[in-house]
């Protein structure tokens, strides 16, 4: 054998060697489906390998509980016409005799920008402090109307705010004007605020309004704030509302369009909408019948899945959809994908086996051209 020859024999015998060694390692997006399936708890893992189908989509079928408790619901709507700490008022007084207390009767007496204080009082010249918080103007005017009495004959007093009610709200978050808002007789409830406020700037879909009042904290969707007018629920001096998108997601790895951690775009999604949102399978690499999608189950919810009364604490449980099987579309499409799963596609067999074969050619092929080089 000529020398050039015996070279490139002893190339190819070495490099099918080093492709029998490594073909363990060969480049892969992940484990394939036998590899999932050898963690299951038949097979000494400690995960629940679950095939999908009507009645495990049923069971977990979780969305978020959003709404509003009790004490926000039964709240009522606060009179505008109340004064409260924080209002400025103003006073007028007219006096039916020359040469009155304050002023003539020709000329009205102007008291403007009477602040009430922190503790709800104002201070009116010849009538002293008044409780002014709590009252209607109406009733406000009456009583300075009684204190100025026993100073100056029939006196006509006047009394209007301002500068609205000392009861104001913060918007803050994805609406078109963040700021303190007073609540108004237009303004009492939070869909008539959020529209103050220019509306809500996040789309609807995803959208999530937060009140905190005092150490009290609600979240309902906007969806739902608009569907259900029950939701729509009386403001409070001091309420804080946050609108912020849904910070919920999920990650999809593996033979799939495109691999990255996606925030929800809407409150539920399902398992196929959640492919399609990061292009649908890889045609050229995943197994259909391979999906997986890994989560961390409550135990309420795997006792119900796995029919088992035994389970204690947080269960790891890997639900397998087939697209291929009779009903393998309609579950996909039923299954709830929840927020921190983890989608897995994995690679049809026959791209290992191309991938193996190619490791096993491409070094013949190079030795081939070495010998067509020393062989010119």
């Amino acid at each position: 054998m000529p020398p050039a020859n015996k070279f490139a024999g002893r190339a190819i015998a070495l490099m099918l060697a080093f492709v029998l060694v490594s073909g363990c390692t060969l480049p892969r997006s992940g484990p394939d489906r036998n590899e999932i399936l050898a963690g299951g708890t038949t097979r000494g893992g400690d995960t629940f390998i679950v095939p999908v189908d009507g009645n495990v989509t049923r069971a977990v079928a979780l969305t978020p509980a959003l709404g509003f408790t009790s004490d926000f619901l039964t709240a009522g709507e606060v009179g505008s016409d109340v004064i409260r700490a924080g209002d400025v008022l103003g006073l007028t007084v007219w006096e039916n005799v020359d040469a009155g207390i304050l002023g003539t009767a020709s000329v009205p007496t102007p008291i403007e920008e009477v602040q009430v204080d922190g503790k709800g009082l104002i201070f009116v010249p010849y009538a002293g402090q008044i409780r002014a918080a709590g009252q209607t103007p109406e009733q406000l005017r009456q009583e300075i109307t009684g204190r100025l009495e026993t100073q100056t004959p029939d006196p006509q007093v006047l009394v209007r705010r301002l500068a609205g009610d000392g009861s104001t709200v913060s918007i803050v978050g994805g609406v078109g004007a963040q700021g303190v808002y007073p609540i108004e007789r237009p303004t009492r409830s939070l869909t008539a605020m959020l529209a103050r406020a220019g509306g809500v700037t996040i789309p609807p879909e995803i959208a999530q309004v937060n009140i905190i009042r005092g150490n009290q904290r609600s979240t309902v969707w906007l969806q739902d704030l608009y569907r259900d007018s029950s939701l729509d629920i009386a403001l409070r001096g001091g309420d804080r509302i946050l609108v912020e998108e849904d910070t919920r997601s999920f990650t999809a790895i593996g033979a799939t369009g495109g691999q990255a951690r996606v925030p929800f775009s809407s409150q539920n999604i399902s398992a196929i909408e959640a492919l399609a949102q990061v292009g649908g399978l890889n045609s050229n690499l995943a197994d259909p019948t391979g999906i997986f999608i890994l989560r961390n189950e409550p135990e309420s919810i795997a006792k119900i899945v796995l029919a088992r009364d035994d389970i204690i604490g947080t269960q790891r449980v890997v639900y397998i959809l087939d697209l291929t099987a009779p009903n393998g579309l309609f579950n996909a499409r039923d299954f709830l994908v929840r927020d921190q799963d983890t989608i897995y596609v994995t690679e049809a067999p026959f791209v290992r086996f191309n991938k193996a074969l190619g490791a096993f050619l491409g070094p013949i092929n190079s030795a081939a051209s070495i010998d067509s080089l020393v062989n010119g």
